[in-house]
Formats: C-alpha cells, structure tokens, sequence
C-alpha cells in the first residue's frame, strides 16, 4: 500500500557536487558553500511532503585525508545551511583494485539507498536519487530507485548519455520529480464521475508495450465493473496475464503494426461493428509517444463511444473528450498512468505502482516453492522437457523482436561462460524459432531452454531467476512484472528512461553514447553494432554481482522496533541501529556523537576500529530516524524501480502542472 499519494515518498541527494560545491577531501566547515538555488529546492521538495535524505561517499577517511570529527563538522555545516534533513547515510571506504570484493555502500554499490530508504520507512522504488556522476546512477537503478543526474563539469559525456534523466540544475531536477510525483496522484484527479458499467482500454502493440500499461489498465478496472482490452495479435499473451481485463478483443490495426498491410474499409467497418458490441460506456486508449491514437478514436466514435480520452499533441477535434499531453521522456507506465487520472482513473491509494501478472496465470513453479523440477505448461500439466534447477539461477535471453536491440550470439555466449565461471547457473531462454541461437550461446555450460512458445511459461521461468540478462525487449518488462532484478543490455535507440525496466533493481550496459541514440532503428545503422558489441562479459558478472548485494540486506541496513500488531509501521521515536557487515554488532545511532551533534557508526564513534580499518560494509547514518522494513503492499527484497526521463530531458525548462501541456514543442524537448 502506498503510504501517502503520488508516486515517491522520499528524495535522496548526494552531497559533494549537488548540494555543495565539491571541495576534495574537505574537513573544513568554512568550505562549505551550497550551490545556487539548492535551499529553494530543498524547500520546495519538503512543502511537497516528500522527505530528504543525503547519500555521500566520503573515501577521505579510508585515506586518512579527514577524520571523523572533520565529517561531523562538515556535515553539520551542510545540515545547517540546508537542513533539515531526514537521515544521512556516509560510506567511508576507498575504492579497491579490480576483481577485490568492495563494500556494499560505495556508489555505484546500491547499499547507501537500500538504507536511506529503510531509514525513511519506505523501499527504494518509491525514491528518487539526485546526483552528479554516473556512479551515483548506477547506484540508484541498481536499488531500484529513480535516477535524475545534475551534470557538473567533473560529469563525463557517457555518464549523461547513460543517464535515465538528466536536469540542469538542482531546481531543474525538482521541477521533473514533482511532475512525476504528481502523475497519476490524488491532487491531480478530475472530479469524481461515479462508477462506470463498461470501460474498453486499448493498447494494439507488442509484449512489452502491453505489459508497461498494466498499472494503468487497473487503475481503470478498479473504477469499472467491466474492462474489455483491444489488443494486437503481437501483445495477446501479454494482455491475457494482465490483472483487470474481463475480455479481450483482438485486431490488427495497421497504423500501429511495424508490417502493415493496406487499410481494408471492409475490415475497419468490421473492427466497427466489433467495438459496437462491446457495448463500452467510454474508451482510454493507450498509444506510445510515436504513435497517434486518432485514427482508432474515429473508429470508437463510429462504433458509438460516448466518451474516448488519449494523448494527442495533434488536434483532435471531436474525436476526444479528454485530451492528454505529456512531456516527451516519461516512462512508459507513468505516461499510461497519468492518461487513466486524466480520464478519470487514478490508481488506488492500496495499489502500488508497479508491473503485475495475474498470479494464478504463473506455474506453480513461480510461487518460490524452492524445489526444482518441471515448468509447468500452460494447461497446468507439467512439461517434461523443461525441467528446472533450483530457484536463483541467472537467465540470459538473447533474442529480441527488433534485431537493433539483440546482442550479439558471440557476446551473450561469452557472457554465459563468464557467469558460469563466476560460479552462477545460467538458464538460456528463448522464443519460437530461438532453437539455433539459444544453443550456441548455451554452449556446453548453460542449460538450453530455447524454443519455449508460451510467454506464460517463460515468466514462470523468470520467476524463479535471481536476475535476468536481457536487451531491451518483452522480456525484460516480464522480468518487472515478477520482480526479477535485470542487467539491462540496452542498445540506445530508444531512451532508456522511456523504456528501460520499470521499478526493478536494473544495471544498464552498453555504448549509450553510440551513434544509433535515438534513432529508433530496427535494424543496426552503424556498421559492427558498437553499442552492444563492446560489452565485455566482467561487465556483466560485476553487474550481476550489484543486484544480488542490493537484494541481500545490505550492511549498515537501519533496524527499528515496530508497531506492536503491525510488522510494517515503526515505534515513532524508536532508535534506528547501525549494523557493522565484519561483526553483526549494532550499536544505537546517536551514542557516538561527535561535534555537531551529527552521530556515527560505533566504528567512528570510538568502537571498535576506525574509520579507515572498519569492516566493508560499515555505514556511518546520521540523525535518527524511525525504521521499516517491509512497506505494506510491496514486495520485499527487491521490485524496485528503474530510471526517468530521457538523457538530457528538459534541459532546465520549467514544466507545467500535472496534466497540462508540454512546456515546448516535443521536437526542442530531450536531445
């Protein structure tokens, strides 16, 4: 359940570069200087209700170039000038060479928002990480929280290309989170119009694009009594496991399909007569940001649609009764979302934002049972040929419906020999006619379940997988939808923040800077397929490696007493508690304080150990707070969130109200 409207509880910031000017090593209050309009934007996040936290490492003190003492001053200068803040969170380890383990908290490790987000008393899907270097996105994605980069001159150009959003300034970020905060939220609902009898949605495109309107199309159903879904041959086993949908209507609509054939008037005045029988009250009809929804608007009204809503930046005339815009770059699943509260259909305040399947559509082998064993087939009788090992292998999928988008055979089959080196099990998955390709990139170390021709099955498959390996095809939003982590090999000609994994753990790979950016190209332009082709198989392992972390209850996680009757609420007041990973020994925030009344870990609080010697993993939090776990209605240990808007979105344009139109023409809009 969400705990308040919108879609984010909480904003997380990195310190050196995005609240202050970043000053190497400083122990040094005097130093501190707060960028330009950063307290403005503070306040105007806090009068938003969402809380604030800071998220910072602080290798000067591994190296001995400050001492605790100097990072309380300094972070209480900071806390002063732009406070209050509702936690910190400081790792102090350096990097180490590569191949050595690290700690869980050094960004690009997620461990620092897993436990902003525990000391906030919500999860990392519900949280936006602002900062200034690729690490500080990778971090964030790899959690499963929103990233919107804020680039400074130390930010690389391949870590603003790689960005899934980026921001001119602090403010500029704060327009963009309060427009998405508010996408789909309470304060943004029109009037209540009373229960509708028949709703048709539509959404005529593939797997993935039907499965990223998923939350969307329950926000209609729970103000519905009846929802029938038009859909596309393409996305039919998609829409078939969506929670929601009554009845499904299936047409190919040659405005929308990538191989159209020519208009047929006799089919169109079939597809008529169809949506005639429906009987629908008023239609919502879902389209991508390339595609226009007009000429199936023509259609429902000459069925007979009283009331049809879209997004159109194209003049509708009488064709739509609600009249969407949204600014170019919003994922997918938010742009569907905020379509349904403008036509008068917000999500639940019990329904969390996020990817779903039916759970009765999943095998039985999905529910987590721990036993390995058969798939089970669509009738429910098991399919002998697919049998499983035990939950928490790693599924590489290679295949993809667009080829622009599918690594290379020779790349994905190293990447599997790397991961079977590195001591993983790795299942190959793919579709029909996959048979050739999924063998050779199984190899003699991965098991070969190419070939599976039930996307039902497949999700069964994900389902048990502790991560997936996957391009930027249906897969990966199934992954979503179970709450798989993935390790996004995301070939650029789509922005990733549109459409890359929504609220899952998810490491993006590959050349975001290559010259397909945005293209939208089905098949590679650029001779050798550079984006994906430069992807080295340690990359993946490593990758790999950042979402079991995060997963796992990272080191330094806060603890509280809870609510007696209610596991999920803490005791307000309750002491959050600091956990070193070398020890287990926890000791209460706020007993080692140190000047400035900014408290430390035990490790840097005259405990064991200092700074510099503490065991990876020991985290110094600051400013106790109260403490969750679980949040009521999310999943634990892992659906999280992905991504933002695209690379270089908005530049720094103010954006209108929620639901209003785009500041811009969408072609001076992102880069």
């Amino acid at each position: 359940m969400r705990i308040r409207p919108g879609l984010f509880d909480a904003v997380l910031l990195d310190r050196d570069g995005t609240l202050v000017y970043d000053v190497p090593y400083n122990g040094d209050p005097d130093l501190v200087r707060p960028l330009p309009g950063a307290r403005v934007a503070l306040d105007r996040l806090r009068a938003a209700g969402l809380r604030l936290g800071v998220v910072t490492n602080q290798s000067g003190l591994a190296r001995g170039r400050i001492t605790a003492a100097d990072l309380a001053r300094v972070n209480a200068r900071v806390d002063e000038l732009l406070g209050p803040f509702d936690t910190w969170h400081v790792c102090p380890h350096a990097d180490v060479a590569p191949g050595v383990p690290g700690c869980q908290c050094r960004k690009p490790a997620p461990g620092l928002i897993w436990d902003a987000a525990r000391a906030l008393g919500t999860h990392p899907t519900r949280c936006v990480l602002v900062g200034d270097i690729g690490a500080d996105m990778t971090a964030a994605g790899a959690a499963g929280a929103s990233g919107i980069l804020v680039p400074t001159r130390a930010t690389r150009v391949a870590e603003i290309a790689a960005a899934p959003a980026v921001a001119a300034d602090l403010n500029a970020a704060v327009d963009l989170i309060l427009w998405r905060h508010r996408l789909g939220g309470s304060d943004a609902d029109p009037p209540r119009r009373g229960r509708r009898r028949c709703v048709l949605v539509a959404r005529p495109d593939s797997v993935g694009d039907v499965l990223v309107t998923g939350p969307a199309i329950r926000a209609v159903a729970a103000n519905a009594d009846r929802v029938v879904m038009l859909c596309g041959p393409r996305g039919r086993a998609a829409a078939e496991l969506l929670p929601g949908v009554d009845e499904l209507v299936e047409w190919r609509l040659p405005w929308i399909d990538p191989q159209p054939g020519a208009v047929d008037p006799a089919e169109m005045a079939r597809l008529v007569a169809r949506l005639a029988e429906v009987g629908a009250d008023e239609a919502v009809v879902f389209t991508s940001f390339h595609q226009s929804a007009l000429p199936l608007a023509l259609l429902l009204r000459m069925a007979g649609v009283g009331r049809i809503s879209a997004i159109s930046d194209d003049y509708p005339g009488s064709l739509l009764d609600v009249r969407h815009r949204v600014p170019s770059g919003i994922p997918e699943a938010e742009r569907a979302l905020s379509l349904a509260a403008a036509a008068g259909f917000p999500l639940p305040a019990e329904d969390e934002p996020r990817l779903r399947l039916r759970p009765e559509e999943l095998g039985t082998a999905a529910a987590g049972s721990g036993h390995g064993g058969p798939v089970a087939s669509e009738s429910g009788d098991a399919d002998r040929g697919a049998a499983l090992p035990e939950p928490g292998y790693v599924v590489v999928h290679p295949g993809s419906s667009v080829p622009a988008r599918a690594c290379p055979p020779e790349v994905c089959a190293r990447i599997v020999r790397a991961l079977t080196d590195a001591g993983h099990r790795v299942v190959v998955t793919g579709g029909p006619g996959e048979g050739p390709l999924t063998a050779r990139v199984a190899g003699r170390t991965g098991i070969d379940l190419g070939g599976q021709t039930s996307l039902r099955r497949l999700a069964t498959i994900i389902a048990r997988a502790a991560c997936l390996v996957v391009g930027n095809t249906g897969p990966a939003h199934l992954a979503a939808a179970v709450g798989v982590p993935v390790v996004s090999l995301f070939a650029p000609t789509v922005p990733f923040g549109q459409w890359g994994p929504f609220r899952v753990p998810t490491v993006r790979l590959g050349a975001a800077a290559a010259d397909c950016r945005h293209t939208r190209a089905t098949t590679c332009p650029v001779p050798g397929h550079p984006c994906l082709s430069g992807i080295e198989p340690r990359q993946v392992v490593e990758a790999v490696r950042l979402l079991d972390r995060g997963l796992a209850r990272p080191a330094g996680s806060v603890r509280g007493t809870r609510t007696p009757g209610d596991p999920d609420r803490p005791v307000q007041g309750a002491p959050t508690t600091v956990t070193d990973a070398g020890t287990g020994a926890g000791s209460a925030v706020g007993a080692g304080t140190i000047s400035g009344g900014v408290p430390v870990s035990g490790a840097a609080a005259g405990g064991s150990g200092s700074p510099a010697t503490a065991a990876a993993g020991a985290t110094l939090v600051a400013r106790a707070v109260p403490a969750s776990g679980a949040v009521p209605g999310r999943p634990a240990g892992g659906v999280v969130t992905v991504g933002a808007l695209v690379a270089g979105g908005y530049h720094g344009r103010r954006l209108p109200p929620a639901g209003g139109p785009p500041p811009t023409r969408p072609s001076e809009v992102g880069s």
